[in-house]
């Protein structure tokens, strides 16, 4: 079971997506969620609130790729697909995590163990980092990710 690290951002756009994870389309493995951080990088972040939603989806959407990194650099290279910066969102199904925050601040949510978020073993199936009520806020996050 190899961990990865991966980094996600999403500048100010239309899409309410910031960052998306999903299983191989032909080599599909389950993926574990236990640490989440996001905030914004807004220069100074103003005074908003929005909300950050992690979503289970069946589709990635269209994005720019983002190689999620071993935490341990002898695991070797993963399965799953990641992307940010999304111009099309993931085709989202249900909501698994959704936290009210200011867009002044940062949010770390780490799972009890045994309590992550599995994604199934199916093709495309993954989770989606959204922000639904705020799409022109610039967003960072990074996902810790189990691969099994």
């Amino acid at each position: 079971m190899a961990r990865y690290s991966i980094p996600m951002s999403r500048t100010a756009s239309l899409t309410l997506a910031v960052g998306s994870v999903t299983a191989h389309a032909t080599r599909p493995r389950r993926i574990k969620i236990y640490d989440v951080i996001i905030g914004s990088e807004g220069s100074p972040p103003a005074d908003n609130a929005f909300v950050f939603n992690l979503d289970r989806c069946t589709a990635a959407g269209t994005s720019t790729a983002v190689t999620p990194q071993p935490l341990d650099p002898a695991d070797a290279a993963t399965e799953m697909s990641a992307g940010r910066d999304h111009t099309v969102d993931p085709t989202g199904t249900t909501t698994m995590l959704s936290i009210a925050m200011n867009q002044r601040t940062t949010f770390r949510w780490a799972a009890f163990p045994g309590g992550e978020i599995i994604t199934p073993a199916t093709a495309s199936n993954g989770l989606a980092v959204r922000t639904p009520t705020a799409a022109l806020v610039a967003v960072r996050t990074t996902l810790q990710v189990e691969e099994q």
